[in-house]
Formats: structure tokens, sequence, C-alpha cells
């Protein structure tokens, strides 16, 4: 039975493959203190379905190429938020009514 591993897409920018981070937390030997540690693997993607932030699982094959031994087996879930589906809206601010500055001319004058 081949690896299955679940994780989020930090990159998608390569025709048909993706970039999955793995964070995984362990237990030291000796210390008994809980460490985390993160992996990053590359699999194939072979519809450019997977975008960035997206939870996937990914099952390990045959090599597809030197560093490629995954493919993209499901999407479990897409983010809610994501860069390229936020629109920003430029929020007109109120105009202020202008205000009269003092020369020094005129501060001079009332002294």
């Amino acid at each position: 039975m081949a690896k299955q591993i679940t994780g989020i897409v930090t990159s998608s920018k390569v025709d048909k493959t993706i970039v999955v981070t793995v964070h995984t937390r362990k237990t030291h030997p000796l210390y008994k203190k809980q460490y985390s540690v993160t992996s990053k693997f590359m699999a194939h993607d072979p519809k450019n379905e997977a975008q960035n932030g997206d939870k996937v699982v990914i099952q390990e094959t045959k090599p597809i190429s030197a560093r490629k031994k995954f493919i993209l087996t499901e999407i479990l879930e897409k983010p809610v938020l994501r860069e390229d589906n936020l629109k920003i809206t430029k929020v007109e601010e109120p105009v202020r009514p202008a205000t009269k500055k003092k020369t020094d001319t005129e501060d001079s004058e009332e002294e």
C-alpha cells in the first residue's frame, strides 16, 4: 500500500506540479519535549486543480521526475479567504472643510 499524506499546498506556480507542506509534532526521546517538524513534498497535479491554501491528500507513486514522487489524490477543502478572491474596494474619505491657516503677517498684527 502506498503512503498517503495530508498537507496544505504552499505553491502551485509550476505547471502540473504543487508543493505540499506537512506539519508534524514529534516528542524528543530523552527530554520529552514536543517540537514541530515541517516537510515539503512535490506532487503531480495533472489538471492544475489545487491552488495555494488548499488542504490536499497526496499518494506515493513511482518517480515522475527527480523530486516528484507523489500524485494528487483529492482536495479535501478550499480556504474561505484566498488572496486572489479578495476584492479591495477603495473607500472614499469624507471631504473636510478647508481651514484658514494664519500667516506670519496676521500673527504680528494680532499682537
